[in-house]
């Protein structure tokens, strides 16, 4: 009997040890899941990330892609109504153009577009494309004398740059011997 009595004994303390190598093994099992459903958790975190900046990247080129055709129908408004009669017959549709010149330049400015404002200011070729140069007769800086195509810029960002006539300020001949190398 006491041979009985230890083989009981023995069994249940081999059923613990099984028991805690079951449970040893399943902690090291939940701690791999937990691992990588962490893993997948940030994976998931940064393509969602990603796919905010490309779908904001590509609204920001469709709106760019607008506006710029948009800024040639203002164009075209605005020749209208420069060369437009005035007369009595076509006051209403001058007034029409005008209107529709202001509800479009209106929605264009309320998503982010404003106009370079240049005439006057120093030259910058970063925002304005000369096409007529005329010698100045004072020194200094390169100033714009006129505008033939409105700039505008986006967001910050350069749309269209501005066409301008360019008056050239006096240099010395120091500078003219610098700049012809």
């Amino acid at each position: 009997m006491e041979s009985e009595g230890k083989e009981e004994s023995s069994a249940p303390e081999s059923q613990v040890g099984l028991l805690e190598q079951e449970l040893t093994a399943e902690k090291k099992r939940n701690e791999d899941l937990l691992t990588r459903m962490r893993y997948l958790q940030a994976d998931l975190e940064n393509q969602r990330k990603r796919m905010d900046r490309e779908l904001k990247t590509a609204g920001e080129s469709l709106a760019r892609n607008l506006l710029t055709r948009l800024l040639v129908v203002q164009d075209e408004l605005e020749l209208a109504a420069k060369h437009s009669v005035k007369d009595d017959d076509s006051k209403e549709v001058n007034e029409g153009i005008a209107m529709i010149q202001r509800n479009l330049w209106s929605a264009m400015e309320s998503t982010g577009v404003e106009r370079i404002e240049c005439v006057g200011k120093a030259f910058d070729p970063t925002l304005q494309e000369a096409v007529e140069k005329v010698q100045g007769t004072s020194a200094g800086e390169d100033t714009v004398v006129e505008e033939v195509r409105a700039g505008f810029t986006f967001r910050g960002q350069l749309l269209r740059p501005s066409m301008v006539k360019v008056e050239l300020g006096m240099k010395e001949a120091k500078e003219e011997a610098e700049t012809s190398e």
